[in-house]
């Protein structure tokens, strides 16, 4: 059995001996021809690769040098074409060319760890050729457009415009005709080199300065072209204007008729060269000089023109539809000819704007008016009576077509009420004003602001607001600047002051009622009580007043300067004393004169009165004061304060002088105890004067008499004690006095 599976086992076995050798031998010689590889065609593949990164980048070095080569050889190329198109006057060609090698020089230039000494050379090369072509174009440009101007010393005036000129080129030369237009090939080679703007902005400068600004600055100046056989003339020729001021549909119609001379002889030219399709070119010259004039003319034309013909009166605004249609077809024409683009400019909007405009040119004009008019001499008066009456403008019926519909009770009382009006009536002066001077500024001023108020029933309701507010700020523009402006007048001259305060009080009578007039012929926002004026009238009473009684104060203390100079009136017997006593009083009733005569006809009768009685009033006051303070007066100082107080007494009345027809004025001197406080007190002083002690006693009587009634005891006992000796009589006339 063994031997058996042996036999079978053996033979097997034999043939994996011989697998396992030959399996061994194959190992060997897969190990030899590895080692082989390695070792040969390794070392083979590291100098293919060694020598194919070589040539790459030779390859890449010389592709570079190519790159170079190839640019140096178009800008070389440019150059020369460039020299061959500016011979033969072919601007634009010349143009792109010098574009070209400008690109090709850039290119060279940003190769970096590449440099060439020569770049620097080619660099000043073009810039060279860049100043040649400019310098052609120049020429070519001044001979297209040339400007004949004033001598630059002379101030831009009427005159001195009137020799301005443009010359335009019209027909291109033989050489030329092949090139096209000599316009469009000029204006296309700035273009290209990016000077177009430049030169444009200078012509734009020019034509603003010389040609455009004065036409809308001086009606007189027309525009007229004179053609000539290769060059068309624009020139200026003078024309009485009807006007002041131009209206701007004939500004418009200058300026129109100026732009299209350009456009036509040139402007209306492409600023670069149209595209292969032969479609025309969007961008004109006309479009860009456009952009850079129109702000700046724009502006002229509404602060020179525009504002102008803004109406001054609201009847006129319908006129004013003219005004705006012109400007409409001004910008049509304008944007057909390609000097606008876009949509409506400001010009266009500030015409349409009118009732604004016209809202701030009325405010402003009443503003400037009404300054003018108080700064303006106060002393030019008219006179004010009850009778006299503002012109007030006629107002509608309240009840037609008003904003506020009022409604009238006497519609609404039934027939058989009873009237309980009572038969007697209040004068029909009871709430006049009393008859004064004003300036007759003043008056023209009330007047302006009355018609103001009557435009704005004429007004939307925009403008009725600006309007009506004006005229508040016309009155509060007089509280600020008429005390300011006029201040040392009013503080100097007492007439000045006086009218003043006669201004003050009539403006204040006017703006009680002013609101009310009005307030139903308003806009809705002011009839709901924003109406009125009342509340600027204490400020304006207050106003007159101060200014008056600072006047009155500056007297006031004039007569206390004179009378200081009276030696406090003692010791009248020397002759020195009573002659300065005397001086001083004649100094004051001279004063008191002349005021009187100066605030004659001036002041209302019951303000003049009680202004000079206040003044007198001082005077004797003071008179009084000195003479019971004196410890001692003699029989003959008596008589000398006599005689100096019956000056006082008889010429005191005369001062009073309110009217210029004398025998008028006698009423009111009669009346001086009722404005001279101390008027029966200086009387008293007077009788004391005279008086013996009985007499005085009697005055006194108990208390109960005239005397008791302006002086005290204390005053009447001093008065006895300066004017008798130390007696028994006077001893018991004093123990009366209690």
């Amino acid at each position: 059995m063994i031997t058996k599976k042996y036999s079978e086992f053996l033979p097997g076995m034999q043939s994996a001996e011989e697998l396992v050798v030959r399996v061994d031998g194959l190992s060997r010689s897969i190990d030899l021809l590895r080692a082989g590889v390695e070792n040969e065609v390794q070392r083979d593949l590291n100098v293919a690769v060694a020598e194919f990164t070589e040539l790459k980048q030779q390859l890449e070095q010389d592709t570079l040098v190519l790159s170079i080569l190839k640019k140096l050889q178009e800008f070389d190329t440019a150059l020369k074409e460039y020299n061959t198109a500016l011979l033969e006057k072919k601007y634009i060609e010349a143009a792109q060319q010098l574009e070209k090698a400008r690109s090709s020089l850039k290119m060279l230039e940003s190769r970096k760890g590449f440099e060439l000494k020569i770049l620097k050379a080619l660099g000043t090369e073009l810039t060279v050729q860049t100043q040649n072509m400019l310098y052609h174009l120049g020429e070519e440009w001044q001979k297209l457009a040339v400007w004949k101007l004033p001598p630059s010393k002379e101030t831009i005036g009427p005159e001195s415009v009137m020799h301005s000129e443009l010359h335009l080129c019209t027909l291109p030369s033989k050489e030329e005709e092949i090139a096209g237009p000599p316009v469009a090939s000029v204006l296309q080679a700035f273009a290209v080199l990016g000077e177009l703007r430049t030169k444009l902005k200078t012509f734009g400068k020019l034509l603003l300065k010389y040609i455009l600004k004065p036409l809308i600055s001086y009606p007189f100046l027309q525009p007229f072209i004179e053609e000539q056989s290769d060059v068309v003339i624009l020139k200026f020729k003078s024309e009485k204007p009807d006007l002041d001021h131009s209206s701007p549909v004939e500004v418009f119609d200058k300026i129109k008729f100026v732009l299209e001379v350009l456009h036509k002889y040139l402007l209306n030219v492409p600023v670069e060269q149209c595209v292969e399709d032969k479609k025309e070119c969007r961008v004109t010259l006309a479009e860009l000089l456009g952009d850079m004039i129109w702000e700046e003319l724009s502006d002229c034309l509404i602060q020179n023109c525009l504002v102008n013909s803004i109406p001054t009166n609201s009847s006129k605004l319908e006129q004013y539809i003219e005004v705006i249609k012109s400007t409409e077809e001004f910008e049509k024409a304008l944007k057909k000819m390609q000097f606008l683009n876009g949509d409506t400019t400001d010009l266009l909007k500030y015409a349409r704007n009118v009732n604004s405009h016209f809202a701030n040119k009325k405010c402003q004009d009443v503003i400037v008016a009404a300054r003018n008019l108080m700064t303006s001499e106060i002393h030019n008066t008219v006179k004010i009576t009850p009778d006299s009456c503002v012109t007030l403008p006629k107002l509608p019926d309240p009840g037609s077509g008003d904003n506020v519909k009022m409604q009238k009770t006497s519609k609404l009382l039934p027939n058989e009420m009873v009237n309980l009006e009572n038969d007697s009536k209040l004068s029909q002066y009871t709430f006049s004003l009393p008859t004064c001077r004003i300036s007759a500024s003043v008056e023209k001023l009330m007047e302006l602001a009355y018609q103001t108020l009557l435009e704005t029933t004429a007004s939307t309701d925009q403008c009725c607001i600006q309007l009506f507010y004006s005229v508040r700020n016309i009155f509060q523009l007089f509280y600020d600047v008429v005390p300011t402006y006029h201040k040392e007048n009013l503080q100097k001259l007492p007439q000045l002051a006086a009218i003043h305060h006669n201004n003050c009080m009539y403006i204040a009578h006017h703006l009680l009622t002013m609101g009310h007039q009005f307030r139903y012929r308003l806009t809705s926002i002011l009839c709901d009580g924003a109406a009125t004026f009342v509340d600027l009238v204490p400020g304006f009473r207050r106003l007159g007043m101060e200014c008056f009684l600072a006047q009155m104060r500056v007297q006031k203390g004039e007569i206390l300067e004179r009378l200081s100079s009276a030696r406090n009136f003692s010791n009248m017997d020397d002759e020195e004393n009573y002659s300065a006593a005397n001086k001083a009083i004649r100094q004051v009733l001279h004063q008191l004169k002349r005021l009187g005569k100066v605030w004659q006809d001036v002041l209302p009768v019951n303000v003049y009165c009680k202004a000079m009685g206040t003044l007198l009033n001082t005077a004797l006051s003071e008179i009084v004061t000195r003479i019971a303070a004196l410890e001692d007066i003699s029989a003959e100082d008596a008589d000398r304060l006599y005689s100096l107080c019956k000056i006082m007494v008889e010429e005191g009345p005369q001062v009073f002088t309110p009217l210029p027809e004398e025998d008028k004025n006698k009423k009111y001197q009669e009346e001086v105890p009722v404005y001279v406080q101390k008027w029966m007190t200086f009387k008293e002083l007077m009788i004391i004067l005279q008086a013996n002690l009985q007499e005085i006693v009697d005055q006194w009587a108990d208390g109960k008499g005239p005397l008791a009634a302006e002086f005290s005891p204390a005053e009447v006992k001093s008065l006895i004690r300066a004017l008798f000796q130390n007696t028994e009589r006077r001893a018991a006339a004093l123990a009366k006095i209690k």
